[in-house]
């Protein structure tokens, strides 16, 4: 598994060269970069240590107007390699840079004193000090600090023991799991290949070869034709930079900051709410938070985007850990997931104003914001285990929608409450589709739901409650559980019979003349339905339930001996079409049969529906 390392310090104070040293690679692959001699965008470097293990190098630009470049390489590391020269001491983008990585949250690294050739052996000590004094202000206090030559090779060894110790205990706490992400951070066209990208690769699942992974922003599946690691074509990649060939998508289509993942938890969004921390100040007074409405510039992975700070009533609450919650409205949707890391940046005059994490990336809306209590969004800011998380974000929406509707519990318990109450208060029952209606509409105006989610999650409470015996349904009426239906009077009960009577014919009178005929009214026609003694085909075509029964019987038996079509059923039954064509569809449909170029033939259901079956 490998490590990623990207280094910081201050514009020529060695950054390049020590890695060079350490790696035989000139990260500086543009040709600017050489001549000027000038670190201007990331460069990357790898490293295979003694016992075989491998570490990533990001190289970043020192010059105080490429920090956002910087923050592209810092975005996707798991260390730290702070660079300071012994001629220089600590200087200007030494410190914004240690602010920086303060502020991403990177707990792990090395500090490297370098060009201790060109100074006496009291200077050495003297910026080895001053270098462990910044690093105890910031989250890398403790790492240890080695002095290097990177031209002599003084002191390259010692690093070199550091630089695997420091991989071992990143190894052993654990990187990143789960489904691949790679944000991207570069794109290339090769002739006859197309698109290449490259990053680091997070997640333990890794990419092969033919695999499809999702395009964010935007969505589209890609496959990966060609995977690479360290130059070298590989069948498969874990953790580390990677590169990948892609197959479904332009080079011009493709930028730096856009994530190539497997991982359903990623998606792009324009609103998020997030944990914020006041960035380190190791020069002057410790920075505020920015204030509600302030407009600041993100940069999270290899992105960077402006944003507006909301932190105002609901979205403000102070959480453990030194650390505000706030909601994040950024300028255009950006591919993030729940715990990330991100810097805030003030855009004019540029300085870092905080770091943060992402609590959540589709934060309630509408009705759904008045369950935004400080209780809600500190146990949800606390938990790291996923299905942790999942269960406090169910309870600060109050209902959420994936594979299925789910509520949280006390708006379960409302729900039911409200159904309850709903028939309690009309002794003779509700129609199935008025109660689904009534409490989703309650529902609504408690949780942000869709009205065909509502409706589903209002369903799903009702049978329930029919299952538990709370309820009793008959048809599609719903009742207290022991209330007797009162039954119907005996004019409408013959009225009903002889409607049967009429339907009960291959080729019967449309619905509305056999009523008409019968005398028999619309509710007498909804409760034969309800009690399955017709069976409604479409608005003005029924059949009475015995005679259906023996339809669909014959049709089963014939596309059990040969694909049975509309012509051999018509003649089998001594119909017309529009008979014909009715049942057999409606028998598609339940899945008694299954329609095929050649006919129809038995499908899936056809052992489990019978005499009584239709629904």
């Amino acid at each position: 598994m490998t490590v990623v390392v990207g280094t910081a310090g201050h514009i020529d104070h060695g950054k390049t060269t020590l890695l060079q040293a350490l790696t035989g690679i000139d990260a500086d692959r543009l040709p600017e970069e050489r001549r000027r001699g000038m670190t201007i965008d990331v460069g990357y470097a790898h490293l295979r240590l003694a016992d075989g293990a491998e570490l990533d190098f990001v190289d970043v630009p020192g010059h105080d107007r490429l920090v956002g470049n910087m923050l592209v390489g810092a975005g996707e590391i798991d260390a730290a390699m702070l660079v300071v020269a012994a001629d220089d001491g600590a200087r200007a983008q030494t410190i914004e840079h240690l602010e920086l990585l303060d502020a991403l949250g990177i707990e792990d690294g090395v500090a490297v004193v370098t060009k201790i050739d060109a100074v006496a052996t009291d200077r050495v000590a003297e910026v080895v000090e001053q270098t462990a004094h910044l690093l105890g202000r910031t989250r890398l206090a403790g790492a240890r600090v080695v002095a290097v030559s990177a031209t002599r090779g003084d002191g390259l060894p010692e690093l070199l023991v550091e630089l695997a110790r420091l991989r071992e205990q990143l190894v052993a706490s654990g990187l990143p799991s789960g489904p691949a992400r790679l944000a991207i951070d570069r794109v290339f066209s090769v002739k006859g290949r197309g698109a290449v990208v490259t990053g680091t690769l997070r997640g333990d699942a890794g990419v092969s070869r033919g695999d499809t992974l999702r395009l964010l922003p935007g969505g589209r599946e890609v496959r990966v034709r060609e995977v690479q690691v360290h130059g070298e074509t590989v069948e498969r990649a874990t953790v580390g930079r990677t590169a990948l060939n892609l197959a479904g998508v332009d080079a011009v289509d493709l930028h730096r900051g856009m994530v190539l993942t497997a991982d359903p938890a990623v998606g792009a969004t324009d609103r998020i709410l997030v944990a914020l921390r006041p960035a380190a100040r190791l020069s002057g007074e410790r920075a505020s938070l920015p204030a509600d409405r302030a407009h600041v510039r993100v940069h999270v992975g290899t992105e960077q985007a402006g944003a507006t700070i909301g932190r105002s009533r609901r979205d403000s609450t102070e959480l453990p850990g030194d650390e505000v919650s706030a909601i994040l409205r950024l300028e255009r949707p950006v591919a993030l997931a729940r715990g990330d890391r991100f810097v805030l940046r003030r855009p004019s005059p540029t300085g870092t104003l905080a770091g943060g994490r992402v609590i959540d990336v589709e934060p309630p809306r509408g009705v759904a914001r008045r369950r935004m209590t400080p209780e809600r969004l500190t146990a949800l800011a606390a938990v790291a285990a996923i299905d942790a998380s999942d269960a406090a974000r169910l309870d600060l929406h109050g209902a959420l929608v994936d594979a299925r509707v789910r509520l949280a519990p006390d708006v379960a318990a409302g729900l039911t409450a409200a159904i309850l109450a709903e028939i309690d208060g009309t002794p003779a029952g509700r129609r199935l589709a008025d109660l689904r209606s009534l409490a989703a509409s309650d529902l609504r105006r408690k949780v942000r739901l869709s009205n065909n989610d509502a409706r589903e999650a209002a369903a799903d409470a009702i049978d329930a409650l029919v299952a538990a015996g709370a309820l009793s349904r008959i048809g599609d009426m719903v009742r207290q559980a022991g209330v007797a239906p009162a039954g119907p009077p005996p004019a409408l009960l013959a009225a009903m019979d002889r409607l049967v009577a009429a339907l009960d014919v291959l080729a019967p009178p449309s619905l509305a003349e056999a009523a008409r005929v019968t005398g028999c009214p619309p509710e007498g026609i909804r409760a034969l339905e309800a009690e399955r003694r017709i069976v409604r085909l479409d608005d003005d075509l029924a059949y009475a339930a015995v005679t259906y029964a023996a339809l669909e019987e014959r049709a089963t038996m014939l596309a059990t001996a040969a694909p049975l079509t509309p012509s051999a059923f018509r003649d089998a039954t001594g119909t017309s079409r529009k008979y014909v064509m009715a049942i057999l569809e409606d028998l598609d449909r339940r899945g008694v049969l299954r329609r095929t170029p050649d006919g129809h033939v038995v499908g899936p259901r056809a052992a489990a529906v019978g005499t009584g079956g239709h629904r």
